[in-house]
């Protein structure tokens, strides 16, 4: 029985489900993987645009970012490695690299499954930034020798000079071994600087809890949402929103840039590796200004104007 079972997603999915999944795709049923999936496009980066710039965002790739808010370098979910759990490769690069930025101040990580919590990177930030995980998860990094952790319920705020960290909830679950399912919580952030604010949903399926962060952390000025790995739907639903519900999210949260994610680096699901965006970017025309969605290249910095400039 997991510490946190009665928050995780329903319907759970377990291993007669991945069969399952895996059943259709050998017998043709449902989306077929692409034979040669196709990454993010990539820029360069040196991080000197990061280093020169007050407050910026840049994506690392899937759900990992580099934000620098209220003066200090924050990194979240952060993943270099070229390959997850020795298993999944990497199809676009690294947009960026701790050894070419200042040390990071806060890292943030949203859960522990290992294509957001990876350790082989968190030790190539070091021992010296701050780490803020869910509860349960600070066994797993101070067994890395990270020490400096704090760990957060939902709702719950760590403040770093003039930045606050709230975690919040989200649709999802957790896992890095059989015998360990649940018992580390999951959840998003919310970032809050002298600049904006920042909301990183983590892993999370669409669900009434956005409405909710929007009515109790106030307005968001940048939310980086999932937009990829969601097919078969059968099976991610409960987990993982596709486009659709990321523009239901953008809409409850009432944000003022989407910020697109979980995309083009690593081939976890079936959809086609260039639909998520293709399909954000559609879908959000219909209905607001083009500018306000943010489908960033792999190491592409933006800088994030302070809200009402």
């Amino acid at each position: 029985m997991g510490r946190f079972d009665h928050l995780a997603t329903r319907p759970a999915r377990g291993p007669s489900d991945l069969l399952r999944w895996r059943l259709d795709r050998l017998q043709g049923r449902g989306p077929v993987r692409e034979r040669d999936p196709v990454g993010a496009p990539v820029r360069p980066n040196d991080g000197s645009v990061v280093r020169a710039l007050a407050s910026s965002l840049t994506w690392v790739g899937h759900a990992s970012f580099v934000l620098r808010l209220g003066g200090k370098l924050i990194a979240t979910d952060p993943v270099f490695s070229t390959r997850v759990q020795g298993l999944v490769r990497r199809l676009a690069p690294p947009g960026l690299v701790p050894e070419v930025l200042p040390p990071m101040d806060l890292v943030v990580v949203s859960h522990n499954h290992y294509d957001h919590l990876d350790l082989p990177s968190l030790r190539r930030i070091g021992p010296d930034a701050r780490y803020v995980v869910p509860l349960g998860n600070a066994g797993t990094l101070r067994g890395a020798g990270l020490r400096n952790v704090v760990e957060l319920d939902w709702w719950q705020t760590h403040r770093e000079g003039d930045v606050e960290v709230t975690l919040v909830p989200a649709r999802h679950w957790s896992m890095r071994a059989p015998w360990d399912r649940n018992d580390g919580l999951w959840g998003g952030f919310v970032i809050k600087g002298p600049e904006g604010v920042a909301y990183h949903a983590g892993d999370t399926a669409l669900f009434d809890g956005f409405a909710e962060i929007r009515a109790r952390c106030g307005p968001i000025d940048w939310a980086m949402l999932p937009v990829g790995a969601y097919e078969p739907r059968w099976f991610m639903e409960p987990q993982h929103m596709n486009p659709d519900d990321a523009l239901r999210a953008f809409e409850l949260l009432d944000a003022r840039t989407l910020v697109a994610m979980h995309w083009g680096t690593f081939i976890l699901t079936d959809e086609p590796s260039q639909e998520p965006p293709a399909r954000t970017r559609e879908g959000f025309a219909k209905s607001w200004d083009p500018e306000r969605l943010w489908v960033l290249d792999v190491g592409e910095t933006r800088a994030l104007p302070s809200r009402g400039a």
